[in-house]
This record gives structure tokens, sequence and C-alpha cells, in this order.
């Protein structure tokens, strides 16, 4: 790994790097090398941590000291591994990109982490340009991780709306609070402390034939993958509060369909 080359590059989007033997906490990831995002005096950092003995090729595919990002490529075991590194709005992050988009630059990079659902409204709304990857468009306004789309010919039930809600991704992470939510359809899923992204009825009903003392282990009900709609504040500890005076669709990006995510301790 070319330490100075690596250092030169993030120095480019203004941005501190260190390659350490030891990480500045405890990482849970299963790379080769963890990439996290670091603190100390003079503020954050990107940290880079090879397992012991590993010396895997890290390079820069791309950067752009402008929009304060890069695009990081990891070999790891005949495997390639990429990572959007940049700036939004108030802190810097990791996100690791989905193996099956072609991806070289940093505008690649972004567009791969829009959904589907994302996708098909800018091409709806004619969004073009560099407006394709902004934080509010005409196709959406996006907050961290999370996009929200404009809706109109939805039917909500009153009777069924949150308040302060919670929106969170599977792998944990701190959640970006909804002032007003509604959930529709998704799959039934039985959740706990050792299940926490649920486990189907089926599932459900065979750990507890299996062990005698599952059912004590404080199972909750949930939905997972419902539809999801917001309005009026919505708040993160790390971002703006922005405000939807309509309902909106709520989607996640990409990075969690990546197996590059493995890698990646940062999580907002």
């Amino acid at each position: 790994m070319d330490t100075t080359f690596l250092n030169n590059k993030f120095t480019r989007i203004g941005a501190r790097l260190k390659v350490v033997d030891r990480p500045t906490r405890r990482l849970r990831t299963a790379g080769l090398v963890s990439l996290d995002i670091g603190s100390d005096r003079r503020g954050e950092f990107f940290e880079i941590t090879p397992q012991l003995g590993a010396d895997p090729e890290v390079e820069v595919l791309d950067v752009q000291p402008a929009d304060r990002h890069l695009l990081l490529l990891v070999r790891e075991n005949g495997n390639k591994s990429k990572f959007l590194c940049g700036h939004d709005e108030r802190h810097w992050f990791v996100a690791g990109i989905p193996e099956s988009a072609p991806v070289g630059t940093v505008r690649q990079a972004k567009e791969a982490l829009q959904p589907r659902e994302v996708q098909n409204a800018v091409a709806r709304r004619h969004v073009s340009g560099k407006a394709r990857n902004r934080r509010k468009n005409a196709a959406f306004v996006r907050q961290g991780e999370w996009f929200f789309l404009p809706v109109a010919d939805i039917t909500i039930d009153d009777a069924l709306v949150l308040t302060n809600e919670p929106l969170r991704r599977g792998n944990g992470g701190k959640p970006h609070w909804a002032e007003f939510c509604y959930r529709t359809g998704g799959e039934t899923v039985y959740v706990c402390s050792r299940h926490p992204n649920g486990v189907t009825s089926m599932q459900h009903q065979k750990i507890l034939s299996g062990n005698s003392n599952a059912k004590n282990w404080g199972w909750q009900t949930m939905q997972r993958n419902p539809g999801v709609y917001v309005r009026g504040h919505i708040r993160h500890p790390d971002h703006a509060t922005i405000m939807l005076h309509r309902w909106h669709q709520a989607v996640m990006n990409t990075e969690n369909q990546s197996r590059a995510m493995k890698n990646v301790a940062f999580l907002d």
C-alpha cells in the first residue's frame, strides 16, 4: 500500500488520512481492510486499517477536489471493492458501492448509490447534469443515506400515522427521525436482540421449537421492507433538519447491497 500516494489524494479533497496497525476504536468489520472515520484534537480523519500481515492493494480511481469526494478501490482475495469517500454537510463519510455497478468516477459512484425508485424519479422529472447528485432537486430531497420522493396520489389512514418515528438502516447507525410517518405493506417478521434483522414466521416457529428458552428473548412483531412515507421535520444529529410539507416516500441508498460494506466501520 503506497501511503504517500494515498495521503496526497486525500489531501486534495481537504481530508486527512491515517493508515494504522491499530484502529482508534474496536472494529467489527470482516474485510482485509477496515475503513473508518476517526477523530482527534484536529478534527475528523479517514482511517485505513489492514488486517495483521495483510498487504492489500488500495488505490484512488478518481478525485474531485471541488466536490470534496474521491473514489477508492481495494483489491483483496481476487475481489474488487469500491468506496465513495467524501464530505456531506457537516462530516466525512465512507459508503460502499454495489459491485454490480460499473463505477470508475465519483459521479458514477453517487449515481450507483441511488436506488431504482430514485433513478426512475430522476428520469421522470428530467433531472440532468450536476442536479442529479444535489441534496435537493425536482425528483427528491436527500438527507444522508435517505432519499425522500414527493408523492401526490397516496391515501393515508390518519389513525395509523406515527409521530417522531425512527428511520433505521438494517446494520445499525444513528436513526433519522421523522415528525410524521406512515408505513404500509412489507413482510411480517419477528425481531429480538439475537435476531435484530428479523426472521420469518416459519423461522420463528423453528427457533421456538428448537430452544425452550427462545420464547423469553423479548420478541417483537415488525414489518420488514414496508412502504415508508414521511412528512414534517426530518432530523439527524449529523445533518441539517429538512422540512417536508407534503408526504414523501422514504427510500434508502444502495450501500447495504454492496459486499464492500463489510469493510466499513463508520455508520452515521
